[in-house]
């Protein structure tokens, strides 16, 4: 036997590997090197911020020239520094995600502190990639870290959309929405950008500290009454007036300026679909972009897997279908103290119900990033065997949803997926294979 047809014998273990690929693809180490400029006449200072934040700047010390001046301060979340890296010339700040801390607020200020007096002989390289909204967490004047903390809870639980939540985040702050990237003119620039948002908008991703913003205080204060977020007096009157509008499309503070994207998506989920074909097993492409309520999108997934069990429609098997995007978990009624679970494991649970125990039909969901929502799991595998198996647990699937406990579920048939930090975030990446 050899080991492509092995592979096609295990499917776990054949999508594990097809989400191992897609990680890999967008490692730092393996992609930022070429990206990087010659040092400029004058110094070299790298900022950043985002979940890829420790192996960004690790992979950049490890390119730039020893003899080059370079220094600078990038945020990562706890427990997000390579094990391997030992920071030289870069301070690495570790800070909470999702919702802020007194940690990131403090080295977002002194990011901003170091961003000022620089010359147009200077270069600035912003290391930029999911995540880094929260732990950048500068907030806007009259607003408190307290104001902050309160306003991302309630918009995690909304069900907004990553766009909506980084409108409001970019006019909230004293150093999103490119605010940043204003301060540190005239210098040069180059932002390197992992992306971890549906459509690759760079001026959403990490709510874009150094980019020229195109959205509006309108736009954000009627995000917060859509979803019935209370803001503060401060934050009212700051989006109401335009106090806290932000720099736009234009501005000369932005002139010059370098923007590169070294990851994204769709090169995650191409890779995969590589590796996929190596093997000898069709791979489709359905979208790097799904956006969507997690549960619901689930469901369409599996549709869509059922009639390719059933009638060969539209793709015929054996196949893996691949997605990426970023779903959402709304909190049903309010709910404080959901069970266990997130976006990644809510999404199979959905599929699995709508699915029901279809024959043949597998599937992997998992966050890029290692972790699904604020649990330890990057996401979880689905069997055709996984609702016999939890009928034999006692286990009530759809009882489960309803309270969010989908990686309790899945913890409890000992599928879940497990990888501790990847050290990079390049979004969902949803796998169904069908034998």
């Amino acid at each position: 036997m050899n080991a492509a047809q092995d592979r096609l014998n295990h499917p776990g273990e054949l999508l594990r590997h097809l989400f191992d690929v897609a990680v890999a693809r967008a490692m730092p180490a393996q992609i930022l090197a070429a990206h990087l400029p010659a040092p400029p006449s004058g110094r070299t200072l790298v900022l950043g911020a985002g979940k890829a934040g420790g192996a960004m700047a690790q992979a950049l010390e490890a390119a730039w020239p020893i003899d080059a001046p370079l220094n600078g301060l990038v945020i990562t979340p706890y427990g997000h520094c390579p094990p391997d890296y030992r920071p030289r010339r870069i301070e690495l700040v570790e800070a909470a995600h999702p919702v802020p801390d007194a940690a990131g607020a403090a080295a977002a200020a002194r990011i901003l502190a170091m961003a000022q007096g620089l010359t147009p002989d200077d270069l600035v390289i912003c290391l930029i990639s999911g995540g880094g909204s929260a732990l950048l967490s500068l907030p806007a004047p009259g607003l408190s870290l307290a104001d902050k903390q309160a306003i991302n809870r309630a918009l995690l639980k909304s069900g907004a959309s990553i766009s909506e939540m980084n409108c409001v985040r970019k006019h909230l702050s004293a150093i999103k929405g490119g605010r940043l990237g204003a301060a540190c003119a005239p210098a040069q620039m180059l932002t390197l950008l992992i992306s971890d948002v549906p459509g690759d908008d760079p001026a959403v991703i990490a709510s874009g500290p150094t980019l020229a913003d195109a959205t509006t205080c309108a736009q954000a204060l009627a995000i917060c009454q859509r979803y019935g977020i209370a803001l503060p007096k401060a934050a009212q009157q700051g989006l109401s007036s335009g106090a806290f509008e932000t720099p736009k499309p234009g501005a000369t503070c932005f002139a010059g300026q370098q923007m590169r994207l070294i990851a994204t998506p769709q090169q995650s989920l191409q890779a995969a679909a590589e590796a996929a074909r190596a093997l000898g097993l069709a791979a489709y492409i359905l979208s790097d972009a799904i956006e969507g309520e997690s549960r619901e999108v689930g469901r369409v997934h599996a549709a869509i897997a059922r009639a390719v069990a059933r009638h060969g429609e539209p793709f015929a098997k054996p196949c893996v279908l691949l997605s990426g995007g970023e779903t959402t978990v709304t909190l049903r009624g309010g709910m404080s103290a959901p069970g266990q679970g997130g976006r990644a494991s809510e999404f199979l649970l959905g599929a699995a119900i709508a699915l029901d125990a279809e024959p043949g039909v597998y599937a992997l969901v998992a966050d890029t990033d290692g972790i699904d929502g604020v649990g330890p799991n990057a996401g979880a595998l689905l069997t055709p065997s996984s609702l016999a198996r939890a009928s034999a647990l006692g286990l009530q699937p759809q009882a489960e949803l309803d309270v969010h406990n989908a990686a309790g579920f899945f913890d409890a048939l000992g599928d879940l997926v497990n990888t501790g930090p990847t050290f990079t975030n390049v979004n969902d990446f949803r796998a169904l294979l069908i034998l």
